[in-house]
């Protein structure tokens, strides 16, 4: 097999991860590093023996002609760099969301469509083993289903100052609830019909219409419900930064904390102590008729092994023709519900979908 030139545009955390990614696998050759700050590209070239570098990503993708653009900059420049790629007739990964409105996110899908070209959004938790079996367990607890979890990030330093960056298009609910309102949608298999939001400006050194800390609630056709909530800055807690568990009539399944460390450590994100597996069968005595299991998640992915299987699922999609309809639409659908929850958030109205 040809491999398929790769142009990585977006040298930061995200892009790093994925640019080793296709460094190693054998179907993929780096033809180009874009980024706007020379000392990201520049160092990122030296680990990846010598590749390309460019400041600008109109020049880049002229000079390389790639088959595949891979997206890892700052939301508000999605639309326009995926549409640029899928003109020039690339195939895209893109980082998550796919565009910062459902109507350009919905231009992408069609645009990737008519050009016959595969987009791939970077749903990581799509490919994390633990999060599958998650699902799954999920799927057997009958319905409806409470859907807790959260991720709150208590943040300094360089860290903030990338959540700044990223609340300048979008508030924390928003960049991170689409993954596991994502992941709600895969565990319901249904239609999300409303969602509630509440949120707070924690800080003065974000836009006063901006808010660094979001929870949202979403209401399914099914009758389950989601919670989600999310927090960036200094002053966020740690008591409760980790919170994954969904309730059904049959019991629930939760994702068990593990020693994470701090919450700005982005390994800890993704990673899991065990999976605690409980049944609400009882016995005619009232006992609970089974005990607790507790499935263990040892030797899971790190962050740069799971950016390495996200980017094999590409491959695939690519060399095998595979429809990616389905994950378009949860990527929009998933979109289309967090941009309902900021609405919310600035309304004080539940938006009905």
């Amino acid at each position: 097999m040809n491999r398929l030139k790769v142009l990585v545009v977006g040298c930061g955390n995200m892009g790093t991860s994925h640019a080793r990614a296709y460094h190693k696998l054998d179907g993929f050759e780096i033809v180009g590093l874009v980024s706007r700050g020379a000392d990201s590209r520049e160092r990122l070239s030296k680990e990846l023996d010598g590749a390309p570098t460019f400041s600008d990503y109109g020049q880049a993708l002229e000079a390389t002609c790639p088959d595949v653009v891979s997206i890892n900059t700052y939301p508000d420049t999605h639309f326009t760099y995926v549409s640029m790629a899928l003109r020039a007739h690339a195939h895209v990964f893109v980082e998550k969301p796919l565009a910062v409105t459902v109507e350009d996110a919905k231009k992408l899908v069609e645009l990737s469509q008519k050009k016959k070209r595969k987009m791939v959004v970077g749903y990581i938790l799509r490919v994390h083993p633990t999060w599958t079996k998650f699902t799954e367990l999920a799927k057997t607890l009958g319905k409806p289903l409470v859907m807790r979890m959260n991720l709150n990030q208590q943040s300094s330093g360089k860290q903030w100052h990338t959540h700044k960056q990223l609340m300048q298009s979008m508030s924390p609910i928003v960049d991170c609830g689409v993954h596991y309102v994502d992941v709600m949608c895969s565990m319901t298999q249904s239609e999300p019909i409303s969602v509630s939001a509440i949120g707070a400006n924690l800080s003065d050194e974000i836009a006063p219409n901006m808010y660094n800390y979001g929870q949202l609630q979403v209401r399914f056709k099914d009758g389950s419900v989601g919670w989600y909530e999310a927090g960036w800055g200094p002053m966020i807690s740690e008591t409760a930064f980790f919170i994954k568990d969904v309730i059904g009539p049959k019991g629930c399944v939760s994702i068990s904390d593990m020693d994470k460390g701090s919450s700005e450590d982005v390994e800890a994100h993704t990673k899991t102590g065990s999976l605690q597996v409980h049944h609400s069968a009882l016995n005619t005595d009232g006992s609970f008729n089974r005990k607790d299991e507790h499935i263990s998640t040892v030797n899971e992915p790190d962050h740069d092994e799971l950016c390495l299987l996200e980017q094999e699922y590409l491959l695939d999609a690519i060399v095998n023709d595979i429809d990616l309809t389905h994950h378009l639409n949860d990527a929009v659908n998933s979109l289309k519900i967090v941009l309902a929850a900021d609405k919310s958030v600035k309304t004080g109205k539940t938006v009905i979908l």
